[in-house]
């Protein structure tokens, strides 16, 4: 069923006077301006099937993974006291999308697309805080998940104090890898980004050797 009507009626009244009003809500539409999603933190109780959720209203639910697992919806992994963000089943028994938010936070990188000499980014934090990383073009603001897809807010450089608001499903998520597209967007303007976890550089020890007595080698 793609919609409800609703139907508000009154005795009486004259002439030609309408008698009646009726409303179409679409469901889809409350879908798309609803978050459905059940947020919270994995417990003990959870196993390789099941995931037991502490939610953000106090509630502790124990849901079976195993659909969502068949199906590749289960991003980041879940331990005991990770954040998780989970859309179910309407009878809440059984999770159909599992994205761990702890997993998604941290500093996530790519190559350069204009020359790929340097590593630029998105930076995930805490409280929803989202920043660039090394690139000037595009204001990264806030991050959240939302119906299961990755919300982000940004401002592109010259775009005066407008805001973008996009919409992007995540295919993959690990400990050092991060995947997502673009949501909901023409095929033409489709894109997907693959980050890796950023890691800081080790020092490289030249031991005392000159530049130019070490012009075959190139450091990176």
């Amino acid at each position: 069923m793609t919609g409800m009507a609703l139907t508000l009626g009154s005795c009486g009244g004259g002439g030609n006077a309408q008698q009646a009003m009726e409303e179409v809500v679409d469901s889809t539409q409350i879908l798309a301006t609803t978050d459905q999603t059940l947020y919270g933190l994995c417990t003990d109780g959870s196993a390789m099937n099941t995931l037991q959720l502490l939610t953000d209203n106090g509630d502790t639910i124990s849901l079976s993974l195993t659909a969502a697992l068949e199906a590749g919806q289960v991003f980041g992994g879940y331990q005991v006291g990770d954040r998780m963000a989970v859309l179910t089943n309407p009878a809440k028994t059984e999770a159909t999308l599992v994205i761990n938010e702890s997993t998604l936070l941290g500093d996530w990188v790519m190559p350069n697309p204009i020359d790929g000499s340097s590593e630029v980014g998105i930076r995930l934090k805490e409280g929803g805080v989202a920043e660039s990383i090394d690139q000037s073009s595009i204001i990264y603001k806030t991050w959240k998940i939302f119906n299961g897809r990755l919300e982000l807010l940004s401002q592109r450089e010259g775009g005066g104090e407008e805001e973008e608001v996009n919409l992007y499903e995540i295919t993959f998520l690990g400990p050092d890898s991060l995947v997502y597209k673009t949501f909901d967007k023409p095929k033409e303007e489709m894109e997907t980004f693959e980050y890796s976890r950023w890691k800081e550089k080790p020092e490289v020890d030249l031991h005392g050797l000159k530049l130019e007595e070490a012009e075959e080698f190139r450091l990176d």
